[in-house]
Order: C-alpha cells, then structure tokens, then sequence
C-alpha cells in the first residue's frame, strides 16, 4: 500500500500529522510503515507531541546553530541565491532525517505515549511538503 500525504507550513517549524498517518493505517493490521519526505530544505520526525515549548526550543537551536546565510559566520556559504534561508535549510535536513520506519500493530503506528509525527521545515516561506507513505503488511 502506498500514498503521499500533503502537509501545506506557514513556514520554519514543526507539522505534526500523526492523526493523518494513524487514520491511512487504520484496519490494515501488523506491518511495517516506510515515511519519506520528497523534498531537500526539511525533514521528519519522531518527537514529543504534548509540550509546544518541545517544538519551539527545537526550532530555536536549529537556527542557532545553523543561521541565515546572511549571518557573518555563514559567509562561506557559496549557495545563496534562492535566499538567505535556504543553503541553511539544505544543511539543517542534511542533519535530520528524511525517512522513518514505524513498524505497526493492529493497524497502529506503535509510537510511546508522548511521540508524534513531524514534519519540520526549514524555509521561511509557506510550502505543501510532499511525504510519501508505504506500508507492507507483515
């Protein structure tokens, strides 16, 4: 089974779409789910759901530790021309991953009682991110 989801951000930051994912598996028993975001400037993520301040203090180290092109300490950066966010966002994803395995149960994403599905952007402006989805019945 295969299918893409569509996550539109406002921007830099963290989508959760555990419900979306969780209803897609539902009914379809015990297996394993294959996540993989089609795109350069984000990633995905398993990360707590019940704390808001988890996704921002998660935001805010990234972009202290990987700033604006336009920084000073980003001078090096030759790949500048798409913005002063996006070589950054290409690295911030060069360091997080693009794919997930979730192995599922009863047609349930067997995820602990805090973690959620993420998808976190890295660019400034809005996009639809594009992840797709496979799940093999095991």
């Amino acid at each position: 089974m295969q299918t893409e989801f569509q996550i539109t951000t406002r921007g830099q930051g963290l989508y959760e779409f555990t419900r979306q994912v969780t209803g897609w598996t539902q009914g379809q028993g015990d297996g394993l789910l294959t996540l993989f975001v089609r795109h350069t400037s984000c990633s995905i993520l398993i990360q707590e759901n019940a704390d808001p301040e988890v996704q921002t203090d998660l935001r805010a180290y990234f972009d202290r530790l990987v700033p604006p092109s336009s920084h000073p300490s980003m001078r090096y950066l030759t790949h500048t021309y798409e913005g002063p966010d996006d070589m950054p966002a290409h690295i911030k994803a060069a360091m997080m991953p693009v794919s997930l395995s979730i192995p599922v149960a009863d047609g349930c994403p067997v995820l602990g009682t805090w973690q959620g599905i993420y998808l976190f952007d890295h660019r400034d402006a809005p996009h639809t991110r594009r992840v797709a989805a496979h799940f093999m019945k095991g």
